[in-house]
C-alpha cells in the first residue's frame, strides 16, 4: 500500500490528520496527553503485527519461567513460550536458543566505503579522521569495505521498521564466530564491521566474541567495530561493546527513537528508558577517552506527525546535558512496514526538528537529504 495524503481519524480524540498512521490509529497529541486510552489501542496493533510472524505480543512474564536478561525486556519465559525477540524458547524447562556466544542468526555482506552509515559524516571511514591509526587513508576510504552484519530477531517492534525482514527468523543463516573472523581475515580491504538489522542486543555476546576474534587474528590492521542499535541491551554487554568500539576506532550509534515513554510504547511496542540509561553510561565512561573522534552518536528517525520537534528537543537536551559535542543525526523517514500510508517527512518538520536540536547541540546532521530533493542542510534551510 502506498502512502496517502488523505486525512485519517484518531480513535481516541476523533480529530483528522494526514500525518497520522491509519494502522496505529492515534495521533501524537493523544499519545502524549491521554496515555491510558492510547496504550490499549497500541498494544492491540502490535499484537496483530507480531501474530503475522509468530512472535509473542509482549515480553512474557510467566511465573516460574526462565529469565533472560540480554535486553531491557527481561523476558521470563514459561514452558512452551518464546522470548519477545523469538530467538529463545523454553522447551520442557530448558532454555533453547537459535543463537549464542559462538553462533549468530544473520546474513553478512560487503558494503563499499563510503557507505550510507549514519556516522559517515564524522567517522574515519567517511572522513579519514584518526589516520593512520584508525583509517587507511587521509580522506574517505574509497576502495575499502564495511562488513555489514544483519541480525535476525529484535527486542523492539517498530511499526515504521526500515529492516522488517529481521522478523522472519527463517530467512536467517547460522554463522559461527570463526565464520565471521574468517571472512575478515580473507579480505584485506574490510576496514570496519557494523552490526545492525534487527537490533544487535539479543545477539550482543556473539557480536562481541566474533569481533574480538577477528581483531586478534589480524592485530595490526585497521578494523573498526561499530554497533547500530536501539540501546536497550544488558548494560554489561553494552559496556563491553562500547569498549571494543573505542579501542578499534569505531562507534556506537544509539537510535533514540523518541523521548516520551508512551510514544515509545505506541511506535515500538516496548519502553526505551534503558536506552537513555545506557547512553549516559557510555558517555560518562568512554566519551572523553576519544573526544576528537567520537565513540558515541545518536540518531532519530523523523516519523511524520509523531517524532516532531518536541521529541527531538527533549532528546537533544538529554544529550547536551552529557556533552553538547556528541554528534546527532536526524533521519528523513520514508514509508515502510505498517506505516506505509505516511508520507516522507515534510520539509517543515525536518527544519523544525533541526532547529530544535541545534538549540542544544553543536554537531547536528540531517541524513537521507536526497529523499527531500536537496543535497545539503544549507539548501534545506533556504
Amino acid at each position: 500500500m502506498s502512502h496517502s495524503n488523505s486525512k485519517k481519524q484518531c480513535r481516541v480524540c476523533g480529530k483528522r490528520s494526514a500525518l497520522m498512521s491509519s494502522r496505529l490509529g492515534v495521533c501524537a497529541t493523544c499519545v502524549r496527553e491521554r496515555p491510558d486510552e492510547v496504550i490499549p489501542v497500541a498494544k492491540e496493533i502490535h499484537r496483530d503485527v507480531r501474530d503475522q510472524f509468530g512472535l509473542v505480543a509482549e515480553p512474557p512474564r510467566t511465573g516460574g519461567g526462565i529469565g533472560c536478561n540480554l535486553c531491557a525486556n527481561e523476558c521470563v519465559i514459561g514452558v512452551g513460550e518464546s522470548g519477545f525477540c523469538g530467538l529463545r524458547v523454553n522447551v520442557d524447562g530448558r532454555l533453547r536458543a537459535l543463537v549464542g556466544p559462538d553462533k549468530g542468526l544473520m546474513y553478512m555482506y560487503l558494503d563499499p566505503q563510503v557507505t550510507n552509515c549514519c556516522a559517515a559524516w564524522f567517522c574515519p571511514a567517511g572522513t579519514g579522521a584518526g589516520h593512520p591509526r584508525y583509517a587507511y587513508t587521509k580522506g574517505p576510504e574509497f576502495g575499502y569495505y564495511n562488513l555489514a552484519v544483519f541480525f535476525y530477531g529484535c527486542n523492539f517492534d517498530c511499526l515504521f521498521c526500515q529492516n522488517a525482514s529481521h522478523k522472519d527468523l527463517g530467512l536467517g543463516k547460522t554463522y559461527t564466530t570463526d565464520d565471521l573472523a574468517r571472512e575478515v581475515r580473507m579480505r584485506d580491504r574490510i576496514s570496519c564491521i557494523c552490526y545492525f538489522g534487527g537490533s544487535p542486543e539479543p545477539q550482543l555476546p556473539f557480536a562481541i566474541n566474533a569481533s574480538k576474534k577477528a581483531i586478534e587474528e589480524r592485530p595490526n590492521r585497521v578494523l573498526r567495530v561499530c554497533f547500530e542499535w536501539n540501546g536497550c541491551g544488558d548494560p554489561s554487554n553494552v559496556k563491553r561493546a562500547a569498549e571494543l568500539a573505542l579501542e578499534s576506532g569505531g562507534n556506537v550509534k544509539f537510535d533514540l527513537k523518541c523521548f516520551d515513554p508512551t510514544m515509545s510504547l505506541a511506535l515500538s511496542g516496548v519502553s526505551n528508558r534503558r536506552a537513555y540509561e545506557n547512553f549516559k553510561m557510555v558517555a560518562d565512561t568512554f566519551y572523553n577517552e576519544r573526544p576528537d573522534l567520537p565513540v558515541l552518536t545518536a540518531t532519530t528517525l523523523l516519523v511524520p506527525g509523531y517524532v516532531d520537534e518536541k521529541e527531538v528537543g527533549s532528546i537533544a537536551k538529554f544529550i547536551s546535558d552529557l556533552s553538547p559535542e556528541v554528534p546527532y543525526s536526524l533521519l528523513v523517514f520514508h514509508p515502510d512496514f505498517v506505516m506505509r500510508d505516511l508520507p516522507v517527512t515534510p520539509v517543515e518538520q525536518v527544519v523544525r526538528c533541526y532547529n530544535s536540536a541545534k538549540k542544544y547541540l553543536r554537531r547536528v546532521n540531517v541524513g537521507n537529504l536526497p529523499t527531500l530533493g536537496v543535497r545539503s542542510i544549507e539548501e534545506l534551510m533556504h
